[in-house]
């Protein structure tokens, strides 16, 4: 939350969504997750391991705090499963478009257009995709068929390519996301 907070002194304006699992949460209590999170800056939560049927007890917090409980669909989420996400979502809808570990697969854009059609139909929420976007071709292909686009492992990695020299970490880091940035508005 430190870091939110340091970062929120020089931008309030880009969206800050926490990613993480239930646990850690679970140990320092919903309530006060929810105030750290709301008075650090944070705009939104996804927790990967939390369905929306669970999140009875965190979701009115959140809510109460203007923080966005985000969900994540798969290819693999029934289209009744699907809609239940879609009316309990908030913020975005989270489309990972893979099946497998993050950063692990190729990305097929005509596969996610497919899935993210459908979606379309049971939410007005921006569909924002995430999981193998590693370049600025992968990153362009789902620009054309999503609202947004979300990277994770290819930014990781070039951070865990780079631990020997921590001093070139956030150059590299500007160059992967400006080299993504040049071919989604290409």
């Amino acid at each position: 939350m430190q870091m939110v907070k340091e970062f929120r002194q020089t931008d309030t304006t880009t969206p800050v969504v926490l990613m993480g699992y239930l646990n850690p949460i679970e140990r320092i209590g919903y309530e006060n997750f929810a105030d750290q999170a709301a008075s650090a800056g944070v705009d939104g939560v996804l927790i990967v391991d939390m369905p929306p049927e669970e999140a009875d007890e965190i979701g009115p917090l959140l809510k109460s705090r203007d923080l966005a409980a985000i969900f994540l669909v798969a290819p693999t989420t029934s289209h009744q499963r699907a809609a239940t996400i879609c009316a309990h979502g908030e913020g975005y809808l989270y489309y990972v478009s893979l099946k497998g570990v993050t950063g692990a697969a190729t990305l097929n854009a005509d596969d996610v257009a497919e899935h993210l059609a459908p979606l379309r139909g049971m939410t007005d929420l921006p569909l924002c995709v995430g999981f193998g976007i590693r370049d600025g071709v992968t990153a362009a292909e789902v620009a054309k068929v999503a609202d947004g686009v979300i990277v994770g492992s290819a930014l990781v990695n070039r951070i865990a390519e780079s631990l020997d020299a921590p001093e070139t970490i956030a150059g590299q880091l500007k160059s992967v996301l400006a080299e993504m940035r040049t071919a989604m508005d290409a």
